[in-house]
């Protein structure tokens, strides 16, 4: 059986995942700190499992880290673990510093240490990194990001993940530290948290609100379905090769502003409630993913059409307004605004 600590476990695409593999042959740890984006309510139904620990705790923190590691044995990480939102990281950086650089070196030091003392050492023990396609910087009209493309982050929070991916690669050209990376392009479904596009969008729709546009809205995301993402993760660990970097894309380039118009139409609301704001700095044009390696080296490839994972995703927050509702109000209300007013 597979001992899993999975770290930011309570957040979108860490609750997804562990909902997608809690039903298999595996032990499940997970240690969220609970700040804004983590949410217990993501896993209702999963923390009465008998194969499921939640630790409340930060992965900065050696001796939790160290605790949960020995008490469990572990084998298998996956970081998730991050601050993740641009808009916040140019509001405040050093948050993002310190949990997704220096979070990470803790996990790499402490698992490190715990799996050279066991008798097989490294051997069956799996670090993944979780990365993003903003470590890659920005694209021009054409071509994609490959996995030897030069990283050239341009906000502190791709700055933050860019620098924990060169720490995963060095232990392993190091040490022989068994990690991977993976880099997955701009996420959306269910349990999101409403800062991000599409979830802001939608909220802001069935409230009768302005969905703030930066700039033009013609900048471009390759868009991947959180299912599809938790799929090839699970296809990484069963697969992946230690040192190896996975490009995780979705294939489905889209402006932003369509993307917003698709949500109009669905939820029938007028296009009137679109407001162009001013763009935030260091706004990357386009992103797009070739995901060809892991295609033809682990046989993944996403399920999805972009139109499909939408609609699916329109109806999950039409269905769990108590879970968003809550959300939005408070702390998040104070940060909206200070996004969004006067812009």
């Amino acid at each position: 059986m597979k001992k899993i600590l999975v770290t930011g476990g309570c957040g979108f695409i860490g609750s997804n995942f562990i909902r997608r593999i809690i039903d298999k042959e595996c032990f499940i740890c997970n240690i969220d700190n609970l700040t804004y984006a983590g949410n217990l309510e993501n896993l209702n139904g999963i923390r009465e499992k008998k194969n499921y620990r939640f630790i409340k705790g930060d992965i900065g923190d050696p001796k939790i880290v160290r605790s949960v590691i020995s008490t469990f044995d572990i084998d298998t990480i996956v970081n998730f673990a991050a601050e993740s939102h641009v808009d916040r990281s140019i509001l405040g950086p050093e948050i993002f510093t310190k949990t997704n650089v220096l979070g990470t070196q803790v996990l790499l030091d402490v698992s490190r240490d715990h799996w050279q003392k066991r008798s097989n050492g490294f051997k069956g023990k799996i670090f993944l990194q979780i990365s993003t396609d903003e470590v890659y910087g920005s694209l021009g009209k054409t071509g994609k990001f490959r996995e030897d493309t030069p990283l050239s982050p341009n906000s502190p929070y791709s700055a933050s993940k860019a620098a924990a991916d060169l720490l995963v690669r060095a232990y392993h050209h190091t040490f022989g530290y068994p990690s991977i990376i993976s880099r997955c392009s701009n996420n959306y479904g269910p349990y999101q948290f409403p800062e991000k596009l599409i979830p802001l969008m939608i909220i802001n729709a069935l409230s009768g609100k302005k969905l703030p546009v930066y700039g033009d809205g013609l900048n471009v995301r390759d868009w991947l379905f959180v299912e599809d993402h938790c799929s090839a993760i699970e296809a990484i660990l069963k697969k992946g090769k230690a040192g190896e970097v996975y490009n995780i894309g979705g294939n489905n380039e889209m402006k932003n502003i369509d993307v917003v118009r698709m949500i109009l139409k669905h939820l029938d609301k007028p296009s009137s409630q679109i407001q162009h704001v001013t763009d935030r700095l260091g706004h990357d044009r386009r992103y797009a993913m070739d995901a060809g390696k892991i295609r033809k080296m682990l046989g993944w490839k996403p399920k999805l059409r972009f139109e499909e994972g939408l609609n699916l995703t329109i109806e999950w927050y039409l269905e769990n307004k108590n879970w968003w509702k809550k959300i939005i109000s408070g702390e998040y209300q104070n940060y909206y605004r200070k996004m969004y007013r006067g812009r």
